[in-house]
């Protein structure tokens, strides 16, 4: 089994892990790193979904790189834009030269003799096993399994003679135009590729079970747009991403506040968007208070411009069974369908499902806690990206790189091979490490690890103390540990 070595390996390349590459490139030039990726192209996400519409459902000003400005008109973006600056990044700052494809990690030992990570990676052509050993890991892999999605045990489905599909694995050649359709599922997926098949479709069903807070926004910002032919492209990108940072921290805060009175406010919205006797209530009205779940992001109205039109509908109702030519539901109502889409949700996955051992130990994450929302109680050199659910994953992902960067040019300071973050409070409260009731998110949050009741062992979903915390916090806070390598000390 071939063996090599860098300073820092980093698992992914996509929008974390490529960012995570440019931030270590920039401040830390000395430093040797590879990047690992599963798959055949850099993108992640991006590269991976390519359902009718695919777009994000944050603002580019926040999802994109604190360092790289976002230049195009819209932002709210289509995916294929947003996949052209990733890989535009990639290309810039030589990051795509340090990719491995076709490489899936299977397993990461840490020894303290020697301070290193021994990683197991799968070349995916050929089943041969490879072994890179790094000073620091950086998991960047994202949070959901890419194999496949999540889809329910829906009765009755080998009756059905359409197609079924999964947003996550949408096949090239889906002829859709004169179908009808219909999408299960009324999250940030199904509300994208509502609108989007309505252009073609016969006709396009959402059926829920409940309904999804939804908002409209404008696909451009005008004032970013303004700002961005009179002042530096810097500048401007910067003033606009505070902008909709605070936006974004104030209308949370709100909701939180005074979730009744938010929830009042974003169903008056839906409303004026809807034809006068459209039943809101029972369509666009949540059981749940706004933020109990990420809010679903439509631009420019288009979701309620297709069911204005007619050519698109939402059902709110159980499934009974497929049948033959569609869907029966509990209410007996019947659903006919050419195409069901399974817009059911992800499976999400800690670290890729890497098996960390610690000196010859297993470690189950899940029992330990998250420290700083990056790290894990116990476990040296390693950290890992995940973004924000009320907010723009890359905000988090963008002060995640610029941590590990602060945290290893202050072990080279200080003459440290190891950094290990600590639990000292054994009867620290633990909670949940996502305070989330979607779906995907209670089906998997036994497989992560907990967060304490304060610092530095709760997850802030607040940008603005990540920021002091990560930016400009302490890195020897009393719970975070340096030591050299055995071999070292003792000589």
């Amino acid at each position: 089994m071939s063996t090599d070595h860098v300073d820092v390996l980093i698992v992914g390349a996509g929008l974390s892990g490529i960012g995570a590459a440019h931030h270590l490139t920039r401040r830390l030039p000395g430093k040797t790193y590879a990047i690992l990726e599963a798959r055949e192209a850099i993108g992640g996400t991006w590269d991976l979904f390519r359902y009718p519409g695919i777009r994000s459902d944050s603002d580019m000003y926040t999802l994109g790189y604190s360092f790289k400005p976002w230049r195009e008109a819209k932002a709210i973006a289509d995916g294929p834009s947003i996949l052209r600056y990733v890989r535009e990044t990639a290309t810039e700052a030589g990051v795509n030269q340090h990719i491995r494809f076709r490489h899936k990690v299977r397993r990461a030992a840490w020894s303290s003799e020697t301070a290193t990570w021994t990683v197991e990676a799968e070349r995916l052509e050929t089943g041969e096993m490879v072994q890179i050993t790094c000073g620091f890991l950086y998991m960047c892999a994202g949070y959901y399994a890419y194999d496949a999605g999540y889809t329910p045990d829906f009765a009755g489905t080998e009756r059905f003679k359409g197609e079924i599909v999964h947003p996550q694995h949408w096949p090239e050649d889906l002829d859709y135009a004169g179908k009808r359709v219909v999408v299960i599922g009324s999250g940030a997926t199904a509300v994208t590729i509502v609108p989007e098949m309505a252009k073609t479709a016969a006709h396009v069903t959402m059926l829920q079970r409940s309904p999804t807070y939804v908002v409209s926004r404008p696909a451009e910002d005008g004032l970013a747009n303004w700002m961005r032919r009179r002042l530096p492209a810097m500048t401007a990108y910067g003033i606009t991403r505070w902008k909709n940072v605070l936006i974004t921290m104030l209308f949370f805060n709100l909701a939180r506040k005074k979730p009744a009175k938010t929830k009042q406010q974003l169903i008056d919205l839906v409303r004026e968007q809807l034809p006068k006797d459209y039943d809101v209530e029972t369509h666009f009205t949540p059981r749940y208070n706004p933020w109990d779940q990420r809010l679903c992001l439509v631009p420019d109205a288009d979701l309620f411009a297709a069911i204005g039109n007619g050519s698109a509908e939402v059902v709110t109702d159980h499934i009974d069974s497929f049948t033959e030519d569609g869907l029966l539901m509990k209410s007996g109502k019947t659903l006919p369908a050419d195409i069901v889409v399974t817009a059911t949700g992800l499976r999400m996955q800690l670290m890729s499902g890497l098996e960390v051992v610690v000196d010859g130990r297993a470690v189950d994450l899940a029992k330990g806690f998250s420290y700083k929302g990056m790290m894990f109680s116990d476990v040296p050199n390693l950290a890992s990206a995940f973004g924000y659910t009320n907010a723009s994953w890359t905000l988090k992902a963008d002060l995640t790189s610029e941590y590990v960067c602060r945290l290893l040019a202050h072990m080279d300071r200080a003459g440290a091979d190891w950094c290990v973050p600590h639990l000292n409070e054994p009867n620290m409260e633990a909670a949940p490490w996502l305070d989330f009731s979607s779906g995907y998110v209670q089906r998997a949050m036994d497989q992560f690890p907990k967060q304490g009741v304060k610092a530095p062992w709760k997850v802030h979903q607040n940008y603005a103390l990540d920021l002091a915390a990560l930016r400009l916090g302490r890195l020897e806070d009393g719970v975070m540990t340096f030591g050299r390598r055995k071999a070292r000390a003792a000589a």
